[in-house]
């Protein structure tokens, strides 16, 4: 399944006092795509056309700081970047929204639907843990280690100068070696990451998001993890994932009442790209349950 430019349209709105540039196709109830580090809306590229054709409004922004997002020197707290998303809700002149998050997308997806149940329509989350179940695996040495670049990332300036060297070519490689299908990444489809990266202040500012987070992680951590989501939520996860052990999965019930797993045993961290076809078959077996098959 291949998205074209031709089906969507480019598009900005002011936002929390920052212009936020987003992709949108189709008419319908919304679905706001929230992309992760290093990426921005083209991430979603294979599911913007799918989605739509299933009769939704579907919006793929660059998140505070990426692409052609503006880049603030501040703001990159996980409050402000909720706020930024609900201007972005309501400013499209809707109340709610279906939330699909991926990596640090899904951090705000899941921090979104706690913090903002009355706008959250439903809840997907793709390869990011739950805030409860990370602190508890964070105890475990395994994920510790595997959250090793969440700790380098704190060293001032030194990552931007090390990710930024040959046209952001240590992005493409983060991206291809970390995937387990890697022929869903090949030079022309890296170079677009590479090049958003390589933007004034991008890289600074995707940074900061780690950087932010850093400052109070457990107090954040464990005030969220006393929450309860209650709309109806997916998981799909990718278990070939480098970054984050499938144990964040696992225990899941204290903190979502109403949860789906699907997990695709053969596919890393970026699992909508490595996995497009199987990933739109589960969004549309649980956003449409009653409809045939639509592949």
């Amino acid at each position: 399944m291949v998205g074209t430019a031709e089906t969507w349209q480019h598009q900005d709105i002011m936002t929390n006092t920052i212009r936020m540039h987003y992709v949108i196709e189709g008419t319908g109830p919304l679905i706001v795509l929230l992309h992760g580090f290093p990426e921005y809306w083209y991430s979603w590229r294979f599911q913007i056309p799918f989605l739509a054709n299933l009769g939704y409004t579907v919006v793929a922004p660059d998140l505070r700081g990426y692409n052609d997002t503006d880049k603030p020197n501040r703001g990159y707290d996980i409050p402000t970047l909720l706020r930024d998303i609900v201007g972005l809700i309501k400013g499209l002149g809707h109340e709610k929204a279906i939330i699909i998050g991926h990596d640090w997308g899904g951090v705000l997806a899941w921090n979104f639907a706690m913090d903002y149940p009355q706008m959250t329509e439903r809840l997907v989350v793709l390869n990011a843990p739950h805030p409860g179940a990370y602190l508890r695996e964070l105890r475990n040495p395994q994920q510790l280690r595997k959250s090793w670049y969440v700790f380098a990332f704190q060293i001032p300036w030194l990552p931007e100068f090390m990710l930024s060297r040959n046209n952001a070519a240590a992005i493409g490689r983060l991206i291809q070696q970390s995937a387990a299908h890697k022929e869903a990444f090949p030079p022309e489809v890296l170079a677009h990451y590479q090049e958003a990266m390589s933007k004034p202040h991008a890289l600074t500012a995707s940074i900061n998001y780690y950087r932010a987070l850093f400052n109070r992680p457990f107090s954040f951590l464990n005030k969220q993890a006393k929450k309860v989501i209650n709309v109806p939520t997916l998981i799909i996860w990718g278990e070939q994932d480098v970054a984050l052990d499938s144990a964040l999965t696992e225990g899941l019930d204290q903190w979502i009442t109403n949860l789906k797993i699907k997990r695709i045993p053969d596919s890393g961290h970026w699992v909508q790209q490595e996995r497009p076809e199987l990933v739109n078959q589960f969004l549309a077996e649980f956003l449409q349950p009653t409809s045939p098959n639509l592949l």
